[in-house]
């Protein structure tokens, strides 16, 4: 019998809006907005009650839940512009930091100091209009908010895969499998963009080459909720770099900033073994399942779960 990807998949995209029972609040932009930004649990819920004390500044107003909806989180009216929600929500995480609430999520040693951008219809246009405001990445996952990053696949004529194993001193997910090239989209900077960076940075592979030859394959989406309970609804743009044949010896990646142990080359069979073994980071895993179906390796031939996989690797997270 042929072994499923799909426990593979659901290890990433293990949350349904749907059919949970957890308490949550919606967050919103505005009260009549029409899509969530967020789903905050009650933790954080009670904490951004308690940090909103000053009546002359207020920052948030509170809709309770009633027998059709749930209770609803918005900024105040006076917070009406990317710029000004962003610094709030600044000073409210920064001393939720420094006093050791949430330890495990936003303590010194995990915060990045690195903005992601929160867009207010998270499948809308990246444009400046549909910023909703931008926060420090280590925190969005305490509101549920929606981010995104980059994953790239380069692979040799003969379909094998370079696969890096992440380095022992990473914040998280330390020696674990990744995908070739993969990063978080910081504010400010585009898909593209960001890959570039990331492939310089991380697998020292020359910008000429990654602009010449990498290509855009479209997107993966997926819910996770992580084992510290905190939702990561997750957009990855996808792209691949294939080798130019010939030239497998002159484009190999090799570690420079710190964040990888190694690079190897790899076939399709162990990436899979590795796969079902629980050796891949989970949704560099789901971007692996991807690629594989794009290139015909996967098909409803040979994985049972065909559709099942194919509809999941594409959610909406429930946030309209």
């Amino acid at each position: 019998m042929v072994r499923s990807l799909l426990p593979v998949l659901e290890t990433c995209d293990n949350f349904r809006l749907a059919t949970d029972s957890e308490h949550l609040t919606e967050f919103r932009l505005t009260p009549d907005a029409k899509h969530i930004i967020g789903l905050i649990p009650d933790a954080v819920f009670t904490a951004l009650q308690e940090s909103d004390n000053d009546p002359e500044q207020p920052v948030w107003d509170i809709r309770p839940e009633n027998d059709t909806s749930r209770a609803t989180l918005t900024f105040h009216p006076r917070l009406d512009s990317a710029k000004s929600r962003s610094e709030a929500l600044k000073t409210i995480v920064e001393g939720w930091r420094d006093g050791g609430l949430f330890p495990n999520q936003i303590s010194l040693r995990l915060w990045r100091n690195e903005l992601y951008t929160i867009y207010a219809d998270a499948f809308g246009p990246r444009t400046e209009d549909n910023i909703a405001f931008y926060l420090e990445r280590t925190a969005c996952a305490l509101f549920g908010l929606v981010t995104y990053g980059v994953h790239m696949t380069m692979y040799t004529q003969d379909w094998k895969v370079w696969v890096p194993t992440r380095a022992k001193t990473k914040q998280t997910w330390a020696l674990y499998l990744d995908n070739t090239v993969a990063g978080g989209i910081p504010h400010g900077m585009t898909a593209f963009d960001s890959l570039v960076k990331e492939c310089s940075e991380e697998a020292n592979l020359k910008e000429e080459f990654v602009k010449k030859n990498a290509r855009a394959c479209g997107a993966v989406s997926y819910f996770f909720r992580s084992e510290k309970g905190f939702l990561q609804p997750e957009v990855q743009f996808i792209y691949d770099l294939p080798v130019p044949v010939g030239q497998e010896e002159t484009y190999i990646p090799r570690p420079l900033d710190g964040e990888v142990e190694s690079f190897t080359l790899e076939t399709f069979d162990y990436v899979i073994e590795m796969m079902h073994g629980g050796r891949f980071k989970p949704n560099c895993a789901l971007v692996f399942i991807d690629f594989m179906i794009r290139h015909g390796k996967i098909t409803a031939e040979n994985e049972p779960n065909y559709l099942e996989i194919m509809s999941r690797l594409h959610g909406r997270f429930g946030y309209e």
